[in-house]
């Protein structure tokens, strides 16, 4: 995990500008990578069938069966996600004594459950 200190950004001349950034990224492993981007293309066929469903006049409850499929599918997605930033990146700032991490993640969890 690395903070970013600047971004390019276009101004609405067209010319670059600088712009400081406080956004923290996280370098992924290539499988962890994969595996995420593998789950999302998934979701976002999923997502895509239901639209044609809609366009296709499919009867309502089917609809809400594959809604509620893929809603499954993207809190899946969050369980692997957050399992691995609590492994990698939470784990690494304490050991780092970065205590705030422990306060960003409860408030995390908190949207998490709404």
């Amino acid at each position: 995990m690395t903070s970013e200190s600047e971004v390019l950004m276009m101004s609405e001349h067209g010319t670059e500008i600088k712009k400081e950034c406080c956004r923290k990224t996280k370098e992924r492993s290539a499988k962890e990578y994969r595996d995420l981007i593998n789950r999302l293309n998934r979701i976002e066929g999923q997502v895509r069938g239901i639209r044609r469903m809609v366009e296709n006049d499919t009867y309502c409850t089917d609809i809400l069966i594959q809604v509620s499929a893929v809603n499954a599918a993207l809190n899946s997605f969050n369980k692997v996600l957050l399992a691995n930033h609590i492994r990698t990146c939470v784990a690494k700032d304490i050991r780092d004594g970065k205590e705030e991490t422990i306060d960003e993640l409860v408030v995390t969890l908190q949207k998490l459950m709404r």
